[in-house]
């Protein structure tokens, strides 16, 4: 169990796709993604394998969740800057957690 303290250390925005690009050098199919999380957090890279249920054409201008605060981890030759969150599927597919209604770029989720 962790305390609502600890909860709170989590930075989870909501962001938007603005470019994704194939990423051939990841051991399971992903994308490289691009997200705006506003004037506050700017652009930040990521990796997410979502590609067997998002064409990269379908990912732009798509809102997501993501956690900001984690520290940079080197994804192959991608530094990736946020994690993407989604959910896992039985079959390890995962599927992207977004807003149900459009939200502005680096809007708090908790």
């Amino acid at each position: 169990m962790i305390t609502w303290s600890d909860f709170k250390k989590i930075d989870m925005r909501i962001g938007t796709i603005i470019e994704v690009l194939p990423f051939p050098e990841a051991r399971k199919p992903a994308y490289k993604l691009h997200i705006d999380f506003g004037k506050t957090i700017g652009i930040k890279k990521s990796s997410a394998q979502i590609t067997t249920h998002y064409s990269a054409e379908e990912l732009i201008g798509k809102q997501i969740v993501a956690v900001v605060n984690f520290s940079s981890k080197q994804i192959g030759p991608l530094i990736s800057e946020c994690l993407v969150m989604g959910s896992y599927k039985q079959d390890g597919s995962v599927i992207l957690m977004q807003p149900d209604k459009p939200a502005e770029n680096g809007s708090l989720v908790g």
